[in-house]
C-alpha cells in the first residue's frame, strides 16, 4: 500500500491562521530558513560521540504525512495519510490536520509537558507526550517528538549514529528503534522528505514545504 493517499489539497493561509493562532506566535518569530542558517549540522557529527545541538528552532511548514502499519493476520496492511500545518515555538507545537489519518480534521497542541488532540471522531484527549497521544487516538505510532530537530536538518539529542552527506547534511540517523533517512532537493540545505521506519514494518513518511 501506498504510504500517501489522494485528498483534497487544503487552504494553507487557513491552516496557518489555525496553527499561529493556537501558538500566539508573533510576526517577530524566527523563520526556520533564517535561524537553521547559523545551526547547520557540524562536520564533527561525523563521529558518532559528537553532542547534537538541543536548542528547537521557531518554525512554520505545510505538507503531507503518511503512515503505513504492518500487515496482520485480519486487517492486512493499514494506513492513512494527512495534509498538515505545524508551528513550532521552543518546545511548543500546535499542528492541524485535514483528513487526518482516518479520524476526521484534527488538531494536536503541545507546551512541553502535556499534549492534547482534538478531532471530530475522538472528542478531546490528553497525554504526557505527543506519541501517547497519537497511539491513544489512532493506534498509529510516530517520532513526533524527535520531528521538529528532523524538520531543521539536525539530529534530535537522543539521536544515535547520525550520518551526513558531502554536502554536510543529515542524510540518515537512528532513534531507538526508528531510523530516519532524509531527502533532499538539489543544494537544499534543509529536508523536503523525512522517511521513518521502525523493524516491524511502521512507516512513517512526511513531505514537508518550508
Amino acid at each position: 500500500m501506498s504510504v500517501l493517499v489522494h485528498a483534497n489539497k487544503p487552504n494553507k493561509l487557513a491552516l496557518f491562521a489555525a496553527v499561529t493562532t493556537a501558538l500566539v506566535i508573533t510576526s517577530g518569530c524566527q523563520s526556520l530558513k533564517t535561524a537553521n542558517a547559523t545551526n547547520q549540522p557540524s562536520t564533527t557529527l561525523q563521529g558518532q560521540n559528537a553532542e547534537p545541538p538541543q536548542k528547537l528552532e521557531n518554525f512554520n511548514i505545510t505538507g503531507k504525512i503518511g503512515v503505513t502499519m504492518p500487515a496482520n493476520d485480519t486487517t492486512g496492511t493499514q494506513g492513512g495519510s494527512a495534509f498538515y500545518a505545524w508551528g513550532q515555538q521552543n518546545d511548543r507545537f500546535a499542528i492541524e490536520l485535514i483528513g487526518a489519518l482516518g479520524i476526521g480534521k484534527t488538531n494536536i497542541e503541545y507546551n512541553g509537558q502535556t499534549a492534547t488532540l482534538v478531532s471530530e471522531k475522538t472528542g478531546t484527549l490528553t497525554a504526557d507526550d505527543p506519541e501517547t497521544l497519537l497511539k491513544k487516538a489512532t493506534g498509529w505510532q510516530a517520532p513526533i517528538s524527535q520531528m521538529p530537530y528532523w524538520i531543521s536538518g539536525r539530529p534530535a539529542p537522543s539521536d544515535s549514529a547520525p550520518q551526513l552527506d558531502d554536502q554536510n547534511r543529515l542524510i540518515s540517523s537512528v532513534n531507538g528503534e526508528w531510523t530516519a533517512s532524509f531527502t533532499y532537493k538539489g543544494s537544499d540545505k534543509l529536508p523536503n522528505k523525512i522517511s521513518a521506519v521502525l523493524p516491524q514494518g511502521n512507516k512513517v513518511v512526511m513531505t514537508i514545504n518550508h
